[in-house]
């Protein structure tokens, strides 16, 4: 469920979401819980108010069933590929990354994981001509690292310009920063939704943390896998993340790219993706970023990418691919749309 903020619903203002986080009262979960009439006495608002004002927002973020038919034609008629401009990768991806999902890149430090978000990025951008929205959570991104993929591809300096001006970059550093940013996108492009009536297919979020550092809860891991049963709010915000990502693809027809770390497992000592078991059903497709073993101390750039989860291809394969160079536009798929 959503968190509490003005803007949320019509009536719901600033003043009374400080009123209601007074009282314990954060999300559409503790109002739908709470006993409007002891809220009402002790916030001093009025309780006819607080009953429409939970009317609408049970109206707005409960679910409506729907049978498959309907899913089914909908995928068909929303669904679109962007290429990755990586042509083993898009092989890997079945053409690349599918609007109306949420893809996870998995590895460990130094993999590659932002250096392959960039090259998707610059692609989508001036290969595609399509937009990105880029969530920088840990300071990796910079403007010069994107004008040197796009360089190779194109000397015309206004064309670089259009590329980069497609790239929108927000900076999230903890959960909460980046919870207000995907909900504010949610209401643009409803918004711009309700005045263009065309559906938005062209979108790209990317390179959201899947495992922001801090939060609530002061020199502290907020989200880490381990830690749920000490920490629950980690585990009720990481969720709500997870919600807000599957909306934003599903609702708006965004494709979407998460990042996450490696951890180690505490029982059998083998790495594994961070988040633990609850994150794992939130990517429909997880490919893992590993270093060739060897060409590490020679700094190479290519790496092995495995695939371990997907709705359309076997998991197992295998591609390797190289990070530090991108490939010649004829090497990549190019944007294909309404995919059946």
């Amino acid at each position: 469920m959503g968190v509490l903020r003005a803007g949320l619903c019509p009536g719901l203002t600033q003043e009374m979401v400080q009123l209601l986080k007074s009282r314990g009262i954060k999300t559409v979960v503790d109002l739908a819980a709470a006993d409007l009439e002891e809220v009402a006495q002790k916030c001093s608002l009025s309780y006819k108010a607080l009953v429409a004002l939970r009317r609408v927002l049970l109206a707005q973020f409960s679910a409506f069933p729907s049978n498959g038919a309907d899913l089914y034609e909908e995928m068909k008629t929303s669904t679109a590929i962007l290429s990755t401009g990586i042509g083993s990768l898009d092989k890997l991806l079945d053409a690349g990354l599918y609007t109306g999902e949420v893809t996870e890149i998995v590895g460990g430090p130094g993999s590659g994981k932002t250096q392959v978000c960039l090259c998707v990025a610059a692609n989508v951008a001036h290969g595609l001509q399509q937009n990105v929205l880029y969530i920088d959570s840990n300071g990796g991104l910079t403007a010069s690292r994107l004008l040197q993929l796009l360089q190779p591809r194109t000397q015309d300096e206004e064309e670089q310009a259009r590329a980069l001006q497609r790239i929108q970059v927000v900076r999230a550093f903890d959960i909460f920063q980046m919870l207000d940013v995907l909900q504010d996108l949610r209401g643009t492009v409803t918004q711009q939704l309700t005045w263009n009536g065309e559906l938005v297919s062209d979108q790209l979020l990317m390179d959201v943390q899947a495992c922001p550092a801090t939060g609530a809860l002061p020199k502290r891991p907020l989200v880490h896998s381990g830690c749920f049963p000490q920490i629950p709010p980690g585990l009720a915000l990481m969720m709500q993340l997870a919600r807000e990502l599957k909306t934003l693809a599903r609702e708006l027809s965004m494709a979407v790219v998460v990042t996450n770390h490696m951890t180690r497992d505490r029982d059998s000592g083998k790495f594994k993706p961070a988040l633990g078991r609850s994150w794992s059903f939130v990517p429909s497709t997880r490919i893992l970023l590993d270093i060739i073993e060897g060409t590490g101390a020679s700094g190479s750039s290519q790496r092995t990418v495995s695939l371990t989860k997907s709705p359309r291809q076997p998991t197992g394969f295998q591609e390797v691919v190289d990070i530090g160079t991108w490939e010649t536009p004829e090497q990549s798929p190019v944007f294909q749309g309404e995919q059946t």
